[in-house]
């Protein structure tokens, strides 16, 4: 185990992965109207910008764990900080919309490594009795990302514009990277593999390629043809289902699968799946459509749309704890039911409040179902139910899975 100050170093490296993949998510999405300006798209094609990022990770996220125990964590975690630096930089320096969503899938890429693998190395470089305390942590630095994005993303455009959104990350990945190159400890794991005999036939190829292809094919169904639903986007959606019983048929007969269909048997787990799915997609709609609300809507400045997209996410930060201790006085599934039912009334009065109420109409019922952040979202979570089915990293993955798929 490493010494107590290279722990110290170690953590901060990790703590800043966190916190750079939480503001690659949250801090584009205020950019967005100022995006269309700048390339003169629509809000179908620069909600792009956004989606990229959110399909590399989804489609990798669930992966990297088995890819990091064969190639190595800490070699792997080091190209993941290097891809999200040098995706960040392209983005900044992308001249048309169509590079900026390119870029934005490589430092989606890179995203996906850092959060799957971060919380890996706690295991690895923390002492036993300070494990709880580095988790949580890396939760709240990945709910203080979440929080500050749409902030600081506002006062940047503000400023000096939009690129800086992305080039900001630059020099905080290449410290993020040099913490992580100096402090992390050798690859334990790919040695141990090598002399095991462990090959690459337990890394489910065929499994992260169906899940990547068809969330595309969702993502492009949803959004082509410029708000109408046409031959095309049926034709897609058609598709996007062919491809998930693929999906699921592959799992069935992978090695390693990134889901095992076991855990999809589970009828109050299955529930759970799709609670989350449903809560994750009512956040990322509120966070998309949100910016050109306040900006066109309401006629807000870039400063102050990213403070009015902090809300929800802060608010979630300042809930976590008090939540969780009335979750285990109460029980998980009675404060998810009342959590649940704030988000559907917040939702509600969010379509049919008038604009005449400006700023107000908007926060209060953010901050009445504010959207869940990494760090308060397995709370609500199935693993919190009483199920038949083991929890295990398995069932992990399909929450995550189910979160990120419905973004």
């Amino acid at each position: 185990m490493p010494r107590a100050s290279s722990v110290r170093w170690v953590l901060a490296g990790l703590s800043l992965s966190m916190v750079l993949s939480s503001l690659g998510t949250s801090s584009a999405n205020v950019a967005l109207p100022t995006l269309a300006r700048a390339f003169g798209a629509s809000f179908q094609e620069v909600q792009w910008i956004v989606l990229a990022y959110l399909l590399a990770v989804t489609s990798l996220v669930v992966s990297v764990g088995r890819l990091g125990d064969l190639t190595g964590r800490r070699r792997l975690l080091l190209a993941g900080i290097s891809l999200f630096t040098a995706g960040s930089v392209l983005c900044g320096a992308a001249p048309a919309l169509g590079i900026l969503i390119a870029a934005r899938a490589l430092q989606g890429t890179g995203a996906a490594v850092m959060m799957a693998l971060t919380m890996a190395f706690v295991g690895e470089t923390v002492p036993t009795a300070r494990t709880g305390s580095a988790m949580g942590l890396l939760g709240t630095m990945s709910a203080i990302g979440t929080a500050l994005g749409p902030s600081l993303g506002g006062a940047l455009i503000s400023g000096p514009g939009w690129r800086v959104i992305f080039l900001l990350n630059a020099p905080l990945g290449l410290l993020a990277l040099v913490l992580a190159h100096r402090h992390l400890p050798p690859d334990r794991h790919r040695a141990a593999a090598e002399r095991t005999g462990l090959d690459r036939t337990g890394f489910d190829g065929v499994g992260t390629l169906l899940l990547a292809l068809t969330l595309a094919a969702y993502a492009l169904a949803m959004t082509l043809g410029h708000g109408s639903f046409g031959s095309l986007n049926l034709t897609l959606l058609v598709a996007a289902a062919g491809g998930a019983g693929l999906f699921v048929r592959a799992e069935s007969r992978a090695a390693s699968p990134l889901i095992r269909p076991a855990v999809l048997r589970d009828p109050l787990l299955r529930a759970g799946l799709g609670t989350s799915a449903l809560v994750s997609t009512v956040m990322m709609g509120t966070l998309v459509v949100g910016p050109f609300y306040l900006a066109r809507g309401l006629g807000l400045g870039n400063a102050a749309v990213g403070l009015a997209l902090s809300a929800g996410p802060l608010a979630t930060a300042l809930a976590g704890v008090p939540a969780g201790r009335l979750a285990d006085r109460f029980g998980a599934p009675r404060m998810t039911v009342l959590g649940l039912a704030g988000i559907a009334a917040g939702s509600v009065v969010l379509a049919l409040t008038p604009t005449a109420l400006g700023l107000l109409g908007y926060l209060a019922p953010s901050w009445s179902s504010p959207p869940a952040t990494p760090s308060s979202r397995p709370r609500t979570t199935p693993p919190s139910w009483r199920t038949s089915t083991p929890i295990d990293g398995a069932s992990s993955r399909a929450c995550s899975t189910c979160r990120a798929t419905s973004a």
